[in-house]
């Protein structure tokens, strides 16, 4: 895959460190990768953003950003209140077609979730997706609630013909509770698609070296990894 695209099942589900951890394992196989941000919300002018923050976790990546608003809300939403242009799914299309045509491998991450609105007509990341002929790698949350969320983002996605090729949990925790436990067995599932790796909480506050070296550990195979789901389910057994 050249292109691929970033969804969460909701906000706050680890999204960007995930982003970050497929880049640096892709970097770690001798790919070359850019980012793409098309909306960055909630942040100021001379703030740096989720792009600039998989570039400080994963390595050497190409950034691009199509848009800046200074509120936290949807795209559609925040450009609107801001006054200036939305981002739309043919530019969104355009610009990662031209960074796929000088990089092994472009991440194109959304905001929030799988149909937040980009623009006053409903477009959403999904129909980006549609125009590039993507697959869409979706982020999911491991405790309670993740289940209904992610079985309605894979819902979304085979509705529109996507190519969803599985679900990374973006912040396993440390101390896991009984729905965490359950969830990673039943995610693949719900989603109707693999479980392709679990980010462990706190990853983003790793140092830049400790984090790309261990991104490949956290990730399956077809994200340029080394994570087993059948071990990573031995090591955490419950009850």
């Amino acid at each position: 895959m050249s292109v691929l695209v970033v969804t969460g099942t909701g906000t706050e589900v680890g999204k960007t460190v995930t982003t970050a951890a497929v880049a640096a394992a892709a970097l770690s196989r001798g790919r070359s990768v850019a980012v793409l941000k098309p909306a960055q919300t909630g942040v100021g002018p001379d703030e740096p953003g989720d792009a600039a923050e998989v570039a400080r976790l994963a390595g050497d990546v190409t950034l691009r950003e199509l848009a800046r608003y200074p509120e936290p809300l949807a795209p559609d939403t925040a450009a609107r209140r801001a006054g200036r242009p939305a981002v739309r799914p043919h530019e969104i299309a355009e610009a990662a077609e031209k960074l796929a045509a000088e990089h092994d491998l472009v991440l194109v991450e959304g905001a929030g979730g799988l149909l937040v609105r980009f623009d006053e007509t409903g477009a959403t990341l999904a129909d980006a997706a549609r125009l590039l002929d993507a697959p869409v790698l979706v982020v999911a949350h491991a405790g309670l609630g993740t289940l209904n969320a992610t079985a309605l983002t894979a819902e979304a996605l085979r509705a529109r013909g996507l190519r969803f090729p599985g679900v990374v949990i973006g912040s396993w925790p440390a101390d896991a509770d009984l729905a965490s436990h359950c969830n990673r067995t039943d995610l693949p599932e719900a989603a109707g698609a693999p479980l392709l790796g679990a980010v462990p909480e706190r990853a983003g506050a790793l140092s830049p070296a400790d984090f790309r070296a261990a991104a490949p550990g956290w990730l399956a195979p077809r994200l340029d990894g080394v994570w087993d789901a059948e071990r990573f389910t031995k090591e955490h057994r419950t009850a």
